[in-house]
């Protein structure tokens, strides 16, 4: 069974997903919440920038943004990456197939270069 995929949530996903420093905070939410303060302490940026990776992860449906009282942690939304591995598995088949192509073609090259050099 496959799912239909959002072809521009999964462009929107992988743009955010280009970006090393939303990688990095996306490891650190993998830890669990945090806020945009802790999420910036060890990148030598400004609290905007920081808010401004957050929202494109948020916005690629990455991270969920939520209020509690004063505080305004963030927390990485696994459904996210789900798109993504919905993806792979779908060009998985193919690029197996692919790969024992390429794995016959080659023993056919080894087994006909050992018959050119035993004449």
């Amino acid at each position: 069974m496959t799912t239909a995929i959002d072809d521009a949530r999964l462009d929107e996903t992988f743009a955010a997903l280009a970006n090393p420093t939303r990688r990095a905070i996306l490891a650190r939410l993998a830890q669990g919440e945090a806020s945009v303060n802790e999420l910036a302490e060890p990148f030598a940026m400004t609290l905007p920038a920081i808010s401004k990776h957050i929202k494109v992860l948020a916005r690629a449906g990455l991270v969920i943004r939520s209020r509690r009282a004063q505080r305004r942690p963030c927390s990485l939304d696994p459904r996210g990456l789900q798109q993504v591995a919905t993806w792979a598995e779908q060009c998985r088949s193919v690029w197996e197939a692919r790969f024992e192509q390429m794995d016959q073609y080659l023993q056919q090259v080894q087994a006909s270069g050992k018959d050119t050099r035993t004449r």
